[in-house]
């Protein structure tokens, strides 16, 4: 899909911050001391689970509760100040030109970021220091989405008509890059890329003659074949992926891969379970029938349980219904009972977590901690994207350079 006007800026209504400030300040003071006890206890129970014998896991998974624990309890304000409370910690990247909707979390140190102007940037001091390894002769092209293996190993996509969407790829932390794919079909437009593992990974485009276009790469992306369209269903009217945040196409476990799509009457989940050989589509109760509604981002923590977030992307368009949750591989989805309250573009679950996990937007940060039934605004910075790794390092990015780390 045509991608997001640059122009566009977030919305924060100071009546509103200030009413969420009066009504929980006396509750701050008293939450953040909560959060303090109980991290405390959590801590002491991780060191005592990890001394038994339950290994680096269990204790990962121990702080994850900790983590949790202080989300959960933290009303909206508290969240950001005092060293005590689980906050975005933003990081200055020095480039306020720039908006990241591409990221990808390595771990609590590593990460890489890819956005406007061709730029992509690497940190491996937990954001303290910023590395610009931007791709040679990149500085026109947007990058949406890049996928990361480690510190040195990344695929970052395109997007755009034509021969501005292309793939580049780097195995020295980005020191030099290799251009492994440039479009020359002037109908196809790229959206985003997904790996199933170091060496299996997808691409899709926009609608071509009807149907959703597939790419694949069988060698960590150093080459890219289309696929064979047969098994590909057909396109709605109006119907393509959101080039948002990099995560409208998303893979988990060895074969399975998922696509949101947007645009069309319906809001749709297309699923393959065959690595993107063949497809099936199921709509999705998230606010369509307009070019810029439908569903933007997907999260899975296995093959069964899924997230999507989505709505109107239009600042000055209400998005009542902005995520759901799957229990079934996608076959089925259910509304959130209490979703975000405004349209949202990237989630990510809650490492070693069932049940937690993150929304971002142009208007906030909401969280889960019943699988997507209910979520609640915990913070209301800007972000676009958001990515976690299995040692807890979560990570979100957007516009005017903002990245930020979650600490606690």
């Amino acid at each position: 899909m045509r991608p997001l006007g640059n122009t566009r800026r977030t919305v924060r209504t100071k009546w509103a911050v200030r009413a969420v400030r009066a009504v929980q300040a006396v509750q701050a003071v008293q939450a953040v001391q909560a959060v303090q006890a109980v991290q405390a206890v959590r801590a002491v129970q991780a060191v005592r689970t990890a001394r038994r014998g339950g290994g680096r896991r269990t204790a990962v998974a121990a702080a994850c509760g900790a983590m949790l624990a202080g989300l959960t309890t933290l009303p909206a304000q508290a969240l950001t100040p005092g060293p005590a409370a689980p906050h975005w910690d933003l990081k200055d990247t020095g480039t306020p030109a720039v908006r990241f909707r591409g990221l990808a979390a390595v771990d609590r140190a590593t990460a890489w970021v890819a956005g406007t102007q061709g730029t992509v940037l690497r940190t491996t001091d937990g954001g303290e220091s910023w590395r610009n390894v931007s791709p040679p002769g990149a500085a026109d092209l947007q990058f949406r989405d890049i996928e990361a293996f480690d510190a040195r190993r990344a695929v970052v996509l395109a997007i755009g008509e034509g021969e501005a969407s292309r793939v580049y790829r780097t195995e020295d932390g980005g020191t030099t890059w290799t251009e492994s794919f440039r479009n020359t079909d002037a109908h196809a437009f790229y959206d985003c890329l997904t790996f199933f593992d170091r060496r299996h990974g997808l691409a899709v485009s926009d609608p071509v003659d009807g149907r959703f276009r597939a790419l694949s790469t069988s060698d960590g992306g150093r080459s890219w074949t289309v696929l064979p369209d047969a098994g590909m269903p057909a396109a709605l009217d109006g119907e393509a992926g959101f080039a948002a945040s990099g995560q409208c196409l998303v893979a988990s476990g060895a074969r399975d891969v998922w696509l949101a799509t947007g645009g069309a009457a319906r809001a749709r989940v297309l699923h393959s379970s065959d690595r993107g050989l063949t497809w099936t589509a199921t709509d999705a109760p998230i606010p369509a029938g307009d070019p810029a509604r439908g569903v933007f981002a997907l999260a899975f923590r296995d093959r069964v349980h899924g997230l999507a977030v989505g709505g109107d992307y239009r600042a000055d368009q209400p998005s009542p219904q902005a995520a759901a949750a799957t229990g079934d591989a996608g076959r089925t989805w259910r509304a959130a009972a209490t979703p975000p309250p405004a349209y949202r573009s990237g989630v990510a679950w809650l490492p070693h977590s069932r049940t937690a996990a993150l929304a971002v937007g142009p208007t906030g940060t909401d969280l889960t901690t019943d699988a997507g039934r209910t979520w609640r605004t915990v913070d209301p910075g800007s972000y676009d994207t958001v990515d976690c790794a299995p040692d807890l390092g979560c990570w979100a990015a957007g516009e005017q350079g903002r990245v930020a780390s979650l600490e606690n």
